[in-house]
C-alpha cells in the first residue's frame, strides 16, 4: 500500500527539489595510504575536510581543501598504537572536532579526549576522562571505553562494562555536554546475565542524554528466546529493564532507534513464526517516555506482492532470509521507516545462513560483552572490518518500508541491485544520503568488468529514481559507499581504492 506522508530524516533533512549529482573530485593517494590504512572520516571543520588516518602504529591527520587537495598532514604522537582500529574516535562540529581516545599504561587503562581544529592541529590539553585497572600480560583487552552521542550533538557519554563476573556485569557511564562539562557519573550499575548465551546489544544515547540498549538471549546460538529494553536515565543510578514479549515469535538481531520529536524509542527485528523458519515480518516494540508505557507491541506480515518485489536470486517463501536491518528512521510524525539489505556469502564449503555465521549480523561486530555497528556514527569507537575468510561476499536489494505511528505499512519500494566480491565486502553495500528533500542510495555497480557509482532517490511516497551517472566516474578508482559520510546538506566524502592506495572522492549536490 502507497500513501504520501512526511519523510522527515534526522537533522540533515531539507526541503527542496530533485538534486542531480555534481562531479566528483578525488585526492591523490599517498605513498603510506595502503589498503592496510585505518581510516575515519571526521568531518568538514572550518571549511576543510579532515580525515584521521592509522598505519604501523603512526597516526596523522590529513587535512584537504575544496578541490581535495591536501594542505597538510599532521602526525599526533601522543596517540595510542591503533593496530585493532579501536582506540579512536571523533565527534565533529562546524569549527572543531573532539578527539576521544584510550591508551594502556602497564595495568590501566586511560580514556582522554582533546580538540582538533580545521588545520589537523590539537588545540589546548588532553583531558583525562576516567582510568580502569585490568589484568596485565599480553592477551588483555586494551579497548575497555565506548562512546556515544546523541542526535542534536547536545550530549555525550563515554562508558565502559566490566565483564570479570560473567554473570554479573557492571556498567559505568559519563555523561557530559557538548562542552564536555560532566553532567552525571554512575558507577557499578549490575547487569544480571545468568545464562552464558546473555548479551548485550545496541547501544544509544537519546537527546536527553539516557542511555538505552538490550539485553537478550541466543538459544544455541540462533534465534532470540527472551529480550529486554535496558534504560539507564540520564540522572539515575539504576537501570531500568522493560521485557520484550517474545511468546509464539522468535526474533533475530534486535535494532533501536530513538524517536527524540516524540520522546519514544522504537525497537525492531526481524521475526519467525517457528524456529529455524522463514521470516516472516516485522516485531515492534515501542516504549513511550512520556507515559512510560509501551505504545505498541505488534508484529507486521509481509505481503506476497512485497516477497516477490524483494526476492531477488531467493524464492517467494524465502524472500527475505538474507535481509539484515540496515537504517532505522524515525519521522516527526511519529511514523518511522525501515530499511534492509540482502547479505549472505558462499564459499566451497557452503552457503551461509544467518544461523551458522560465527560473525553475527554484517552489519554488527561482537566484543566481548556487545555489538556495535561500523555504520553507525553514533558510536565513535566504529572503523572498518574485515573477517579475512576466503568467501564471496554477496549484497543484494535493498527494501525500504514506511508505517505511521501505530505500525501501520504505508508504503514499500525495492530498490534492485545485485553486487558481489570474492575478495572482500569493502566495494559492496551502500551508504544513504538525505539532501534537497529525499534520500540518495549510493552503490556500486558492476558495468563492463568495472564498479560505477549508482544514485537512487527516494521520494517522501516511496517513489524511486534513478539518477543521471555521476560525472567524473574515473574507471581508475574504486570507491567505498558504504564507508562515506555525509560532511554537510550537500556533501559527500567516499572513500576509494586507486592502485592498492586509498583516497577519497567528494561529491556535491546542487
Amino acid at each position: 500500500m502507497r500513501t504520501g506522508r512526511c519523510f522527515a530524516i534526522g537533522l540533515f533533512l531539507l526541503t527542496g527539489f530533485a538534486a542531480n549529482a555534481q562531479r566528483l573530485v578525488y585526492s591523490v593517494p599517498e605513498k603510506d595510504d595502503t589498503r592496510r590504512l585505518i581510516f575515519d572520516i571526521v568531518g568538514k571543520i572550518n571549511g576543510n575536510f579532515v580525515i584521521y588516518k592509522s598505519i604501523r602504529n603512526k597516526n596523522t591527520i590529513a587535512v584537504l581543501d575544496s578541490e581535495m587537495k591536501q594542505i597538510k598532514s599532521v602526525e599526533h604522537d601522543y596517540l595510542p598504537s591503533n593496530s585493532r582500529g579501536t582506540n579512536v574516535g571523533f565527534l565533529a562540529f562546524p569549527d572543531f572536532a573532539y578527539m576521544f581516545f584510550q591508551y594502556r599504561k602497564k595495568n590501566v587503562i586511560y580514556c582522554a579526549v582533546t580538540k582538533i581544529d580545521g588545520n589537523g592541529e590539537r588545540v589546548g590539553d588532553v583531558l583525562e576522562l576516567d582510568t580502569s585497572h585490568v589484568n596485565s600480560g599480553a592477551g588483555s583487552e586494551d579497548k575497555v571505553y565506548s562512546a556515544v552521542i546523541s542526535e542534536d550533538k547536545s550530549k555525550i557519554m563515554v562508558f565502559k562494562i566490566n565483564s570479570r563476573n560473567k554473570k554479573r556485569y557492571e556498567l559505568s557511564t559519563l555523561l557530559m555536554d557538548d562542552k564536555l562539562n560532566p553532567i552525571k557519573k554512575s558507577r557499578r550499575l549490575p547487569i544480571s546475565l545468568e545464562n552464558p548465551e546473555d548479551y548485550l546489544n545496541e547501544f544509544h544515547l537519546d537527546n536527553d542524554g539516557d542511555l538505552i540498549f538490550t539485553k537478550f538471549d541466543r538459544v544455541n546460538n540462533e534465534n532470540i528466546g527472551s529480550a529486554a529494553l535496558m534504560i539507564k536515565y540520564a540522572q539515575a543510578d539504576s537501570l531500568v529493564s522493560r521485557e520484550l514479549d517474545t511468546k509464539n515469535r522468535y526474533l533475530d538481531e534486535i535494532r533501536i532507534k530513538p524517536d527524540n520529536s516524540n520522546k519514544r524509542y522504537i525497537v525492531t527485528s526481524l521475526f519467525y513464526k517457528e524456529r529455524r523458519g522463514n521470516v516472516d515480518g516485522f516485531y515492534f516494540y515501542i516504549w513511550d517516555k512520556t507515559t512510560s508505557q509501551p505504545a505498541l507491541e505488534d508484529t507486521v506480515l509481509f505481503s506476497e506482492e512485497l516477497r516477490r518485489e524483494a526476492k531477488g536470486n531467493a524464492t517467494t517463501r524465502t524472500a527475505f532470509n538474507d535481509y539484515f536491518i540496515r537504517n532505522i528512521i524515525a519521522r516527526k510524525d511519529g511514523g518511522f521507516i525501515i530499511i534492509g539489505e540482502a547479505y549472505y556469502t558462499s564459499s566451497r564449503g557452503g552457503g551461509w545462513n544467518r544461523w551458522n555465521n560465527l560473525y553475527g549480523s554484517p552489519y554488527m561486530r561482537s566484543y566481548d560483552y556487545y555489538y556495535y555497528s561500523p555504520y553507525s556514527y553514533n558510536n565513535l569507537w566504529a572503523n572498518r572490518w574485515n573477517t579475512g575468510l576466503s568467501v564471496r561476499y554477496q549484497a543484494d536489494n535493498i527494501a525500504i518500508l514506511a508505517f505511521d505511528k501505530h505500525g501501520v505499512q504505508q508504503w514499500s519500494s525495492i530498490i534492485t541491485k545485485e553486487q558481489f566480491d570474492d575478495q572482500s565486502d569493502d566495494l559492496l553495500s551502500y551508504q544513504m544520503v538525505i539532501t534537497g528533500g529525499q534520500a540518495h542510495f549510493l552503490f556500486n555497480n558492476l558495468e563492463k568488468k568495472a564498479n560505477l557509482l549508482n544514485d537512487f532517490s527516494v521520494q517522501p511516497d516511496g517513489k524511486i529514481s534513478r539518477n543521471p551517472t555521476l560525472k567524473n566516474l574515473d574507471r581508475g578508482y574504486e570507491l567505498m559507499p558504504k564507508f562515506a559520510k555525509q560532511v554537510s546538506s550537500r556533501q559527500v566524502i567516499i572513500p576509494c581504492i586507486h592502485r592498492n592506495y586509498i583516497c577519497f572522492a567528494k561529491l556535491e549536490y546542487n
